[in-house]
């Protein structure tokens, strides 16, 4: 009697990669209204977008690079997650542009701040400390992490990957600056991870 063939598993990265794009989604949202309001109330409600990929599940990339080891994600899975947060999230600014100039102009200026130096990297490595440690307190049972965390990173003008991309896409240019920031917040959340035995304290 032949065997019967063990079945093929499904491939993970359907999911993977529309976790990623509902991720762009709402960190986009986050990112419209701190252009289109700005300060105060827009880095407060900014909040709102990581909020909602903790409790959706989505796939964002500088609330998972932290945890690579954590929680033993596969490289090839962190790097699918980051092209497709930052082209999806390219495509949310380019359709956000449409919406309203003024927020376009925000968008520009914001870009034209920008600059591949020693200060932006320190920023985004700030700025992955923080995403860090409001998805770990998220994990413990805790959204104050986040309702305070992102609007601190915005408020002391911390950059992150993610928000910049879209802000690109509203502006509809590009900077190379976004490969410091990927860099520099990948570094910072892996940094706070192996500085703070964060992962132990959670499993317990």
């Amino acid at each position: 009697m032949a065997k019967k063939k063990p079945a093929k598993k499904a491939s993970i990265y359907p999911e993977l990669i529309k976790k990623s794009v509902a991720a762009s989604l709402l960190i986009g949202l986050g990112d419209y209204v701190l252009l289109k309001i700005g300060s105060p109330l827009g880095p407060i409600l900014f909040a709102f977008g990581l909020l909602g990929v903790c409790v959706m599940g989505a796939n964002l990339f500088t609330g998972k690079c932290g945890f690579l080891f954590e929680d033993k994600i596969k490289p090839l899975h962190l790097l699918t997650i980051l092209l497709v947060n930052l082209a999806a999230g390219y495509l949310v600014g380019l359709a956000f542009s449409a919406c309203d100039g003024a927020v376009v102009e925000a968008a520009r200026a914001k870009v034209e701040s920008w600059d591949i130096s020693w200060s932006f990297f320190i920023r985004s490595i700030l700025c992955g400390i923080i995403m860090y440690l409001a998805v770990a307190i998220y994990r413990k049972g805790s959204p104050l992490g986040i309702i305070f965390g992102i609007p601190l990173f915005i408020f002391c003008g911390f950059q992150h990957c993610i928000a910049n991309i879209i802000t690109m896409g509203v502006a509809a240019t590009w900077d190379w600056s976004i490969l410091v920031c990927v860099l520099g917040n990948f570094a910072g959340s892996l940094m706070v991870w192996w500085l703070l035995p964060m992962g132990a304290k959670l499993k317990k």
